[in-house]
């Protein structure tokens, strides 16, 4: 794959680096020369973007003048933490600077790109993926530090007044079903989000190549929307599982 400028850039500055270190970890890239690949080199540059964004935002707060900025980035975090404070309750405070770096990063790396000459990581599944993993690991850690050892309560199903033989039996059963429905749960957001990104630049290099002017406009606007939307679904499915690993109900 052609590498970016700003991938050329980065391998310019670190590649070697990167490559002895990946050297001393045992693992060899498949081009030594260029280890950092376009999706990590867009990761970087989303990452160095929104830190920025964060500093400018950071030294503008104001109570008497708040500016256009700071209104923004308010009505997003109201926004999460309406979201998560409906979902997982009324204890959903303290999950919603995650969901809301979350959500940013991943709108920023679905949008980043329509600008000429970067790419969407998110088109690339290694993205998804470890957004996916963090998601999974981040309500676990939630649910063992919340209910603690009870947190396994939720994989057995009900013991309350069941039966002993119900107790011993429906935990042999319930077990394994519940492991492979949370490890499911990795797969459908990888795969959810990496699918509709990933045919939504398909579909507008196409439409570029067909048609440069016009209608490839239209699918820009598409992409737009998808991004919006497959950002809303991850961190909505984040608030869904966050709100069942720290629920103290079961």
């Amino acid at each position: 794959m052609e590498q970016l400028t700003f991938t050329a850039f980065l391998n310019h500055l670190f590649g070697p680096t990167v490559t002895a270190l990946l050297a001393a970890l045992h693992v060899h890239p498949k081009h030594p020369a260029t280890p950092i690949t376009n999706s990590v080199a867009m990761e970087i540059l989303v990452v160095l973007l929104l830190t920025i964004l964060f500093i400018a935002v950071r030294f503008r707060l104001s109570v008497e003048r708040p500016g256009a900025l700071q209104h923004t980035m308010e009505g997003i975090n109201g926004f999460i933490e309406g979201l998560a404070h409906e979902i997982i309750g009324h204890h959903s405070d303290k999950f919603v600077p995650y969901l809301t770096a979350l959500g940013l990063f991943i709108l920023s790396c679905n949008l980043i790109g329509l600008v000429p000459g970067l790419e969407s990581p998110t088109a690339v599944p290694t993205v998804p993926l470890g957004c996916a993993l963090l998601t999974w690991f981040y309500y676990h850690v939630a649910g063992l530090r919340e209910n603690g050892f009870g947190y396994v309560k939720h994989f057995i199903g009900p013991q309350e007044g069941m039966p002993l033989v119900v107790r011993i039996g429906l935990p042999v059963l319930i077990f394994p079903i519940e492991i492979f429905s949370h490890l499911a749960r990795v797969l459908s957001l990888t795969v959810r989000l990496f699918a509709n990104m990933f045919a939504g630049e398909m579909v507008t290099l196409v439409f570029f190549s067909l048609v440069p002017l016009g209608l490839p406009i239209v699918f820009e606007g598409l992409h737009v929307g998808v991004s919006f939307i497959q950002t809303y679904i991850f961190v909505l499915l984040a608030c869904v599982y966050l709100g069942e690993a720290v629920a103290h109900e079961h």
